[in-house]
């Protein structure tokens, strides 16, 4: 399983996946978990990201219930 997942997180990350992590960072900036410096920083890091595990990195902090 942890092979799988390993490879999972090496696929190119899509347009709709980034919005999507950036969706979660500004939930998680309105509940006060984020300041404000984190947010651009993560949002800056969604937009660049290429790969699926580069956007699970800027929220594996964060928990579940923001999605």
């Amino acid at each position: 399983m942890e092979v799988r997942s390993a490879m999972h997180r090496e696929i190119r990350a899509s347009d709709a996946e980034r919005d999507a992590v950036v969706e979660r960072l500004r939930r998680a900036l309105g509940q006060g978990r984020l300041t404000m410096d984190e947010y651009d920083g993560r949002v800056a890091a969604a937009y660049a990201a290429k790969t699926r595990g580069e956007l699970a990195l800027l929220t594996q902090d964060l928990p579940g219930s923001l999605w």
